[in-house]
C-alpha cells in the first residue's frame, strides 16, 4: 500500500483529500502546517512513496518545503497545489524540487491520476532502470560523468548529486533521443503526461539544473544543447 503525505491546511480539503485517497486504498498521513510536514519527513523510520503540498501554508510554506527536502537529500515525488494555476507558483515549484502540479480548484478525477502517475512512473522508472535491456542502460558514462537512473543520481569524480524523478525522466527521455532533438511539447506530453496548454518555461527551468549537474560551464553548454525555436538536444560526446 503507497503511503502518502498530505500537507494541507484548509479543513474541509484537507479532509476530503484524505477520505477520497483512503477510498482509493492509498495509507494517508495529514498535516497542516510545513514546520509539522518537515517532522514527520525525517522521521526516523518513516517513509513516503508521494507527498501532496499546498503552497499557501501558515508559517514555512510549500516552496520551502520542497527546498529543505531536497536540500536533506530526499527525493520522494512532490506534487504541489497552487492557487489558480499561476505560472510563478508552478515555476517556483519546479525550481524548488516539486514533480507535478496542480492548480485549484481541481476536479478529484485529476487529482487521483495525478497521483496514479506520478507513484506509476516511480515504480515504471525503477523497473526500467533495473531491466536486462533497458532502452538506455541503468548508467549512462560520458566526458567523465556517470548517471545513474536507478539510484536517480549524477556522478562528478567523488560528486555526488541527486536527482528528483522528474529531472532523472527528463534527463533519461533526453538521453533515449541523443543527437535528437526534442521539442517542449514532446518533453510535455512523453516525460510529464501533460497534454493541456502548459508554460513550457517549467521545461526551462530544468534544464538550467540539469546543466548545473552536468554541465562544465553550465552558461555555455555542451551536452543539454539548445535548438532554437524546438527545445534541447542531448549529446553525449560533443566534439
Amino acid at each position: 500500500m503507497s503511503r502518502i503525505l498530505v500537507v494541507e491546511d484548509e479543513p474541509h480539503l484537507a479532509d476530503g483529500l484524505r477520505f477520497n485517497l483512503e477510498a482509493e486504498r492509498y495509507d494517508v498521513d495529514l498535516v497542516d502546517n510545513g514546520e509539522e510536514a518537515l517532522r514527520r519527513l525525517a522521521a526516523e523510520g518513516t517513509r513516503y512513496d508521494l507527498v501532496i503540498l499546498d503552497v499557501m501554508l501558515p508559517g514555512i510554506d510549500g516552496f520551502a518545503v520542497v527546498s529543505e527536502w531536497r536540500r536533506t537529500g530526499r527525493f520522494v515525488p512532490v506534487l504541489i497545489l497552487t492557487a489558480r494555476g499561476r505560472s510563478e507558483d508552478v515555476l517556483r515549484g519546479f525550481g524548488a524540487g516539486a514533480d507535478d502540479y496542480l492548480a485549484k480548484p481541481f476536479e478529484l478525477p485529476i487529482l487521483l491520476s495525478r497521483v496514479r502517475g506520478l507513484l506509476r512512473r516511480r515504480e515504471w522508472f525503477q523497473l526500467q532502470a533495473a531491466s536486462p535491456t533497458p532502452p538506455v542502460a541503468a548508467q549512462l558514462s560520458f566526458c567523465g560523468r556517470r548517471i545513474d537512473f536507478e539510484q536517480m543520481e549524477v556522478h562528478v569524480g567523488e560528486k555526488r548529486m541527486p536527482l528528483t524523478l522528474m529531472e532523472a525522466a527528463l534527463l533519461r527521455y533526453l538521453a533515449q533521443n541523443a543527437g535528437r532533438p526534442v521539442s517542449r511539447k514532446e518533453i510535455l506530453e512523453k516525460v510529464w503526461s501533460v497534454h493541456e496548454d502548459t508554460d513550457t518555461r517549467a521545461i526551462d527551468n530544468f534544464i538550467v539544473r540539469l546543466r548545473r549537474y552536468i554541465e562544465v560551464d553550465p552558461a555555455h553548454p555542451r551536452h543539454l544543447q539548445t535548438v532554437r525555436g524546438v527545445g534541447y538536444r542531448f549529446v553525449a560526446d560533443p566534439e
